[in-house]
């Protein structure tokens, strides 16, 4: 598959089912929402120095000079913080869309520029002085920055607002006020609407910003809607295809985090990637994780699409809700071991399976349906990534609680026998919610994998295990690889001649409608309702 870029082509007309807030030029959401928070605290600001100036003519100016306040000028200061605070509130607390929001931000800084100019005139009125500078430049280039709008609209505002001033004169000059002539007052007055100019530039500055942004969140078809996480390896987005409107889950792998040194080296890995994203494809089983699409970014990142799902890994399931019945973990494990004896089948390895690579979903009528994740993308068996390991959990070559002994070793190729293990020790810890050996170290935590044997899970836990199933989890967690199942095909049949009936679908569904009520609900295809599903794929 040839490689996909990452700034793909605007589209100038939507097609049906597009949301048009994509192709509008608009602001990305992320940048919105912080021009508007950035917005509330400007408005506080205001109310901030509304107050101060209340204060100093009510308060401090006539004790200090004696001075009497003018009731106008009250007036104006306190509804100059009455609009202040307003604005703030509204920002903070009003479900209105960004864009309304974005208006009153207009909307804030012409009134605020309205009682300045009123206030400059009371200054002519009594005290016979013009000020040179008006505050009303400093309001326009302040709301330029930080009122997320077109440079067409802020021109239009601040030119609003930079005739107050001027207006404000020509009204007092009709009250019989002696003020300068018109175009005097145009030339002290001139600085507002220089302001006026430069407030496009903010704007225009910031739309191209989020013009770079929208593109950076295109990758080929798919428009990046939010981050779902970020790990060792990359990061995981929630994302949308831009004609079918699906939802989906995008993963970037980016070469520099695996440890690749050259271009060369990274072209081989990205090579690597595509050949094993290819056979991941392939694979067949319901149980097995879907990929929509693969390619490489313009600046070398590897990505993935694949499908959304609405679940709980297994890590995180025991952590909330503690071990699992036998009966139930037996469920899993041979949906776990459907989809890797798929993969074995066509000599691809996992090399990474552990309890969050393993995802417990909601499929349509079906719950508690495995979906397998990340086949084919970690690194293991050489004494770099080993030693990566020992130094970094999550990285590249694997998880000590889950590795295999041979692979700590590097005596063999990473063959079927180590997902084997790896699986074995998922049992485990579904069962009796902790992992095979514990240590204060990794170092210490693989030195157990190759040389402790294990303690029977029927001893760590209070939950009933029966005998055949305690038995299949030590043959798994065997040191010795040609003493285990060989492969997933052989484990699926073990799992199958245990006993077990006391969970089924009826007993999934019972149990998720308990616990995740949230996710056994109606099933719809509004986006409100993906907003509630879990990530597809666990950043590692």
């Amino acid at each position: 598959m040839a490689e996909q870029r990452l700034l793909a082509p605007r589209l100038r007309t939507p097609p049906p089912g597009m949301p048009e807030r994509i192709i509008t030029g608009s602001l990305p959401d992320d940048l919105m929402d912080e021009q508007i928070q950035r917005f509330g605290v400007f408005a506080a600001a205001g109310a901030g120095l509304w107050t101060f100036g209340l204060v100093m003519t009510t308060l401090i100016l006539p004790r200090t000079f004696g001075t009497t306040p003018t009731r106008s000028s009250v007036v104006i200061e306190t509804l100059g913080l009455f609009v202040s605070v307003s604005a703030f509130l509204h920002v903070r607390f009003a479900h209105h869309c960004a864009r309304t929001k974005s208006d009153a931000g207009l909307g804030y800084m012409l009134l605020n520029a309205i009682a300045v100019a009123m206030l400059n005139t009371e200054g002519i009125a009594h005290v016979g002085m013009m000020e040179h500078l008006s505050w009303n430049a400093i309001v326009i280039l302040l709301a330029s920055m930080i009122v997320p709008t077109t440079p067409v609209k802020m021109f239009a505002a601040s030119l609003a607002a930079a005739s107050t001033d001027p207006l404000a004169v020509w009204i007092a000059h009709l009250r019989g006020v002696e003020v300068p002539s018109a175009l005097n007052t145009l030339v002290l007055y001139s600085s507002n609407y220089v302001c006026a100019v430069l407030a496009t530039v903010s704007p225009h500055a910031l739309r191209k910003i989020g013009h770079r942004l929208r593109e950076a969140q295109e990758l080929g078809s798919y428009q990046l809607v939010e981050l779902l996480g970020r790990g060792g390896m990359g990061e995981v987005w929630r994302a949308r295809h831009r004609l079918l409107a699906r939802p989906a889950a995008i993963k970037l792998v980016r070469p520099e985090l695996l440890g690749v040194g050259s271009d060369a080296e990274a072209k081989t890995m990205l090579r690597r990637f595509e050949r094993e994203a290819q056979a991941t494809a392939a694979l067949s089983s319901p149980h097995t994780i879907r990929i929509f699409d693969f390619g490489a970014t313009h600046d070398g990142a590897f990505y993935y699409v694949m499908e959304l799902l609405s679940g709980r890994d297994l890590e995180s399931l025991v952590r909330e809700f503690g071990p699992v019945p036998a009966d139930r973990a037996l469920y899993l494990l041979r949906q776990v071991c459907h989809s890797l004896a798929d993969a074995h089948a066509r000599n691809l390895v996992h090399r990474d399976i552990k309890p969050a690579n393993i995802y417990v979903c909601r499929m349509g009528l079906d719950y508690d349906f495995v979906k397998v994740l990340d086949f084919g993308l970690v690194k293991v068996g050489s004494p770099r990534s080993l030693q990566q390991t020992v130094t970094s959990d999550h990285t590249t070559s694997g998880t000590p609680a889950y590795m295999a002994p041979e692979i700590i070793l590097g005596e063999r190729d990473v063959d079927r026998r180590a997902d084997v293990y790896a699986l074995g020790c998922v049992v485990y810890y579904l069962l009796t919610g902790a992992i095979v050996f514990e240590a204060d170290t990794p170092m210490k935590m693989l030195l157990h994998h190759i040389q402790t044997p294990p303690v029977p899970p029927s001893q760590r836990t209070e939950l009933p295990i029966p005998k055949e199933l305690d038995d299949l989890v030590l043959a798994c967690l065997e040191k010795n690889p040609d003493r285990r199942p060989q492969d997933a095909e052989q484990l699926f049949r073990l799992a199958e001649a245990c006993r077990s009936s006391a969970w089924d679908r009826a007993a999934a569904k019972r149990w998720w409608e308990m616990h995740l009520q949230e996710l056994s609900g109606p099933l719809t295809l509004t986006d409100s309702a993906l907003e509630t599903a879990a990530p597809a794929a666990i950043v590692y």
